[in-house]
């Protein structure tokens, strides 16, 4: 990596999900002010309700905001759930638990969609009401949503199956449909970057909606790439991905298995303790359980003197 000053060292990274965010908001912390970009997955939005719900996007926002509870890293610590129960009673879809607060955020985002913002437009609205003031852009402005097809032949879009089957169905493939055009901030923000962090999220529902984009891989090629395993000791800290390793691409869930994936793309990888393989590029090998925010910010500052070493 070229040598840069810390005050115009520029990081974008890629993230999706509960163990995205909280790469993210480590980074954040580690960084010099303006350092970070974020670039988030948006294909697993959906419409619930008549409500545009972008999952990764509002994850990645009320971590970085301080509102995300710590235990389960999704939606807003101590919100209520009134309007849900009041769904229940009615017998409306209940299946995608959405909080009373959490549903101004929708309202919000829903109504400037309508009003003709663009989705990067809405995003940095929502940010500034609730002051997260470093930029976070969805990786397009238009529709890409995620199927899961699977092993028995059905397809479902990723929430479907993730939360209303609680991915009980094995996968057979993971399918990204719509828009290929990724948004024009997202792309200027690669372009200016003097690294590129994939977090530890699932590569196959969380970053490949966002490497598939036109362009994206031939951008990461031109930059110092490193990537987070988002497996430890052959497990996943959270969600389905250990299951799916195997299910789609035939190997055990292993931090090599995800580097295998980003085969071609990375300057330097991270893995937990007894993790290291023989890899064709260097390797951080050290705690990656990212839990608490000390934890975050410690392992951030290592990855980047890593990533700089490079």
């Amino acid at each position: 990596m070229t040598e840069t000053s810390d005050s115009d060292f520029s990081v974008v990274a890629l993230a999706g999900g509960v163990g995205g965010a909280r790469l993210v908001d480590g980074l954040d912390r580690a960084l010099p002010a303006g350092a970070l970009t974020v670039v988030v997955n948006t294909g697993d939005d959906f419409q619930h309700w008549g409500l545009h719900i972008s999952p990764d996007l509002d994850t990645v926002m009320y971590t970085l905001a301080g509102l995300s509870p710590e235990d389960r890293g999704w939606g807003i610590e101590g919100d209520s759930f009134h309007v849900l129960a009041e769904a229940r009673r009615r017998s409306v879809d209940d299946w995608f638990q959405l909080g009373d607060r959490d549903l101004v955020t929708h309202l919000s985002r829903t109504g400037a969609l309508a009003d003709g913002e663009s989705l990067t437009q809405a995003t940095a609205d929502l940010c500034t009401t609730l002051g997260v003031d470093r930029p976070l852009l969805p990786m397009a402005d238009e529709a890409r949503p995620t199927h899961i097809v699977t092993q028995d032949g059905r397809e479902l879009a990723f929430q479907e199956w993730l939360v209303k089957s609680r991915a009980a169905l094995s996968v057979r493939q993971v399918r990204h449909l719509g828009t290929s055009t990724p948004s024009k901030t997202a792309v200027d923000a690669l372009i200016a970057a003097d690294l590129v962090v994939i977090c530890p999220s699932n590569p196959y529902v969380s970053i490949d909606p966002i490497l598939t984009l036109t362009g994206i891989t031939d951008q990461l090629r031109k930059t110092t790439t490193v990537a987070v395993s988002p497996i430890l000791g052959g497990k996943a800290v959270k969600g389905p991905l250990a299951t799916m390793v195997p299910e789609i691409s035939g190997r055990e869930p292993s931090a090599e298995a995800v580097a295998r994936h980003y085969e071609g793309l990375l300057n330097g990888y991270a893995v937990h303790h007894g993790d290291s393989f023989a890899a064709p590029f260097p390797l951080l090998e050290t705690n990656i359980l990212i839990q608490s925010k000390e934890d975050r910010v410690g392992f951030a500052l290592e990855l980047i003197e890593f990533a700089r070493s490079l």
